[in-house]
């Protein structure tokens, strides 16, 4: 049961292991949780991967750093997995994204309110050269806008993916903390911060369960760690020399 989804932290281009785990644990899907910056299209880089199971996807904030990272995702046979701003049936579970990340330009959640609400919004109120291909710059269609998770709110779900971290992380938000709970999910599961947190403290004043998981690391539905990540504990001893 705990291995039918299985949770893959940051790639950032580093895909070798992802055959060798499913393979291992023959997941009935598995979910990436951001910052792929897939050199190729992405069918490219799962087409064994996707012979054994499902692949869904959330993008990250490096998934815009380049043209062909986003192009990649976006215009790939794989676009229609992605999982941001929507609620999917996956493996009985009903499963719930948000990708990309807060920034200042569009909301951040600590301010009164946003600066623009909607892609629409914000092309509005573009100079030309401030747009991409007729839309939203390149940098900011990694950013979450209001919108996309007023519409998350309406929904219903068992579990969240998200590449920002809810509160219980240092650098997380209570944006996040709420839309867990007025979506009714059992669990939320991150990426970005590249390390893998124990959150367990927080679980019973937060109302759901929360898992990081690494750079390049897997998580199973329980939380456990099928492959740690490449970083984990590393933030710790650095906050530890610090104080």
């Amino acid at each position: 049961m705990k291995h039918q989804v299985l949770f893959f932290g940051d790639l950032h281009g580093g895909f070798d292991h992802c055959l060798a785990i499913v393979e291992q644990y023959r997941p009935k899907a598995i979910v990436l949780l951001g910052d792929l910056e897939a050199p190729e299209p992405l069918q490219n880089m799962f087409d064994e991967v996707r012979k054994l199971t499902e692949v869904w996807w959330i993008h990250g904030n490096h998934d815009t750093d380049k043209e062909h990272y986003y192009t990649n995702l976006y215009d790939s046979e794989m676009a229609d997995f992605n999982l941001d701003g929507r609620v999917v049936e996956i493996a009985g579970l009903r499963i719930a994204g948000l990708g990309g990340v807060f920034r200042g330009k569009i909301w951040h959640p600590n301010d009164a309110c946003w600066n623009y609400f909607s892609h629409e919004d914000y092309i509005k109120d573009a100079h030309p050269r401030q747009l991409w291909n007729g839309g939203v710059s390149l940098r900011n269609r990694s950013s979450i806008f209001p919108e996309t998770y007023m519409a998350l709110r309406c929904l219903k779900a068992d579990i969240l993916v998200s590449h920002e971290a809810p509160s219980c992380n240092r650098f997380g938000f209570s944006v996040l903390d709420r839309l867990a709970r007025q979506m009714g999910v059992s669990a939320v599961f991150h990426g970005h911060h590249h390390d893998n947190y124990d959150y367990s403290p927080h679980f019973e004043r937060m109302g759901f369960e929360t898992y990081s998981v690494g750079l390049r690391g897997v998580c199973a539905l329980d939380g456990t760690v099928l492959k740690p990540g490449e970083e984990d504990g590393l933030n710790e001893c650095r906050i530890a020399r610090c104080s």
